[in-house]
């Protein structure tokens, strides 16, 4: 594949027609309200992200400034997303703070499109960017139909799986044979945790991470989640999510779990100590499993299809309104999400790309991952993007649900019945939601 500097075919007309945005630039960015500006002839534009978004771990970032020496990119990560969007409502909210762009988590992609919707610039009109998965745009779009950003990747869902490990357990380690194991049903996925559990022969590594994150594969697995298409909370009357909690609460009490929750405190020493034996993992996470996995439990790990296709996660970039620099923003945002980019960043983190046009790319599909034994990564989350529901309904305060239901689980783990911390769980959603 070739580098990020040879992909800009497809990105000149996002470069021509950003002025369909009617961008009114600032003069300077020494009373910026997002810390960009213009100077001496330099651009500065400022970007806020969170967790791996891929765009300055793959040197996309440095490749666009080599390719427009004139433009300046100073782009803040924040590891957490929670702790990332609290900051970005605190200065959505003071109308200062902000960055010129800024990330936005699929599940709260609905609050901001409900309540955010004029502090972001608009999309719609800004040519050559139909490359998207339908269902992709239609998550960041307004009822009038202004569109606050672009995507960037998608979250397919696989389990990703140690092979050390199941060879200790007796259960077969060929990927296929494994997928097989499960195939169609995530009840086989627990059935298979209790025969791990009963034939590993170690101690120390628990079948899965966590019930959590088995929950959110399930319920993600469906087009509707917490909310109907009427935007009205039906969280705690869906079967769908009755059923997630059910199963993640079986493996819980039956001791399947190392009650370790994706990406809080203690999940990546178990990664690196290998304490867990599975993970249900979209497409975006297995960048941090190797980087947290590390060198030496490179060639342990592999990926598997899951038994069922879901979409767990994704992510856009929009501009502020008000950025002084909201058409070097937009333009630097095109190309970010334009198809060769989304490759490119597929082929060297692993986040899959949401654009349609990328999906189709021979170097998307024939993708494969040395740190996850060779795993043909194009073809297994290309096929459970397939599986993936067409219609995805969000809600306002969906991240926030996601969240709460991951803790009551947690409460799970911890030896709460599972009753118990249901209405412990609904009691704080209906507080946090009003």
């Amino acid at each position: 594949m070739g580098s990020p500097g040879s992909m800009r075919t497809k990105v000149v007309a996002a470069a021509a027609a950003v002025a369909a945005l009617s961008l009114v630039v600032g003069c300077s960015g020494n009373d910026s309200v997002t810390g960009g500006g213009k100077k001496d002839g330099k651009v500065t534009i400022t970007m806020g992200m969170f967790g791996v978004m891929g765009f300055k771990e793959s040197g996309l970032l440095e490749q666009y400034m080599k390719e427009n020496p004139n433009v300046e990119i100073k782009a803040d990560i924040a590891g957490d997303e929670q702790t990332y969007y609290t900051a970005l409502q605190t200065h959505l909210a003071a109308g200062n703070g902000l960055k010129d762009i800024q990330g936005i988590e699929i599940g709260r992609a609905k609050e901001i499109t409900e309540t955010q919707a004029d502090k972001f610039a608009d999309f719609s009109k800004v040519a050559g960017t139909d490359h998207f998965l339908p269902w992709k745009q239609s998550q960041v779009t307004t009822k009038d139909g202004k569109v606050l950003g672009l995507g960037t990747d998608s979250g397919p869902m696989a389990v990703c799986y140690r092979k050390d490990y199941f060879e200790k357990a007796g259960l077969p380690t060929d990927r296929e044979k494994v997928s097989k194991l499960w195939a169609g049903d995530w009840n086989k996925y627990v059935e298979v945790g209790r025969t791990f559990k009963k034939d590993f022969k170690g101690d120390g590594v628990s079948y899965m991470d966590s019930a959590s994150g088995l929950y959110n594969a399930m319920v993600y697995g469906y087009s509707e989640q917490y909310y109907d298409e009427q935007g009205e909370l039906i969280y705690d009357k869906n079967p769908a999510v009755k059923e997630a909690w059910n199963l993640s609460a079986d493996a819980a009490e039956e001791g399947l779990s190392a009650k370790l929750r994706q990406f809080q405190p203690g999940w990546d020493p178990g990664l690196a100590n290998g304490t867990f034996a599975t993970a249900t993992c979209p497409a975006w996470m297995l960048s941090h499993i190797s980087e947290k996995a590390g060198e030496k439990n490179k060639g342990k790990w592999d990926v598997a299809k899951a038994p069922k296709g879901a979409n767990w996660g994704g992510s856009f970039l929009g501009v502020m309104e008000a950025s002084p620099v909201k058409e070097e923003a937009a333009k630097l945002v095109a190309w970010l999400t334009a198809p060769e980019q989304q490759a490119y960043i597929f082929e060297k983190l692993g986040n899959f790309p949401s654009s349609q046009a990328a999906l189709e790319r021979e170097d998307v599909k024939n993708i494969t991952s040395e740190y996850f034994s060779g795993a043909p990564l194009g073809e297994i989350f290309g096929a459970a993007a397939q599986d993936i529901p067409d219609k995805q309904v969000l809600g306002r305060k969906d991240g926030t649900i996601k969240d709460t239901f991951s803790q009551g689980l947690a409460l799970v783990e911890q030896g709460t019945e599972r009753d118990k911390a249901w209405n412990t769980t609904t009691e704080r959603i209906e507080k946090a939601v009003g």
